[in-house]
């Protein structure tokens, strides 16, 4: 199990090191909500995450019963979106305390990218999630 939590430590979570995907996604959205050029994050199914802290006050953004993103109430920061009408979690790899053993293997929504900023390694870039 590998630990995670938000920078002002009120809300933490747990999730599984068994991630099934990981990718840097350059999507608007996903720009907004952490203030960077693109979000890394791992996919794993929902089931295997569970918050360890703050849970009766977690900030969710979106449709509560599908698709949304989870936040601390108290610092903003953003945790993990649920994906894939509600059975995928992404977790945001900056907020794990513990290492993952996964790696983030391409770029998605490089078509809306930020402008000022240049993709320099070799994973290969997808105009969308790909299939």
């Amino acid at each position: 199990m590998l630990r995670g939590s938000c920078l002002c430590g009120a809300t933490g979570y747990a999730v599984d090191d068994a991630f099934s995907y990981a990718m840097n996604c350059h999507c608007s959205q996903c720009r907004r909500a952490t203030g960077s050029a693109f979000k890394p994050f791992a996919g794993i199914a929902r089931e295997r995450l569970s918050l360890t802290r703050g849970e009766p006050r977690i900030l969710v953004y979106g449709d509560a019963a599908r698709d949304h993103d989870v936040h601390c109430p108290d610092c903003g920061s953003l945790l993990y979106s649920v994906v894939r009408a509600g059975r995928y979690v992404h977790v945001t790899l900056g907020t794990l305390v513990d290492a993952p053993s996964i790696r983030p293997s391409a770029h998605i929504f490089v078509g809306s990218k930020a402008p000022w900023h240049e993709i320099t390694d070799d994973l290969p870039q997808y105009q969308e999630f790909p299939d």
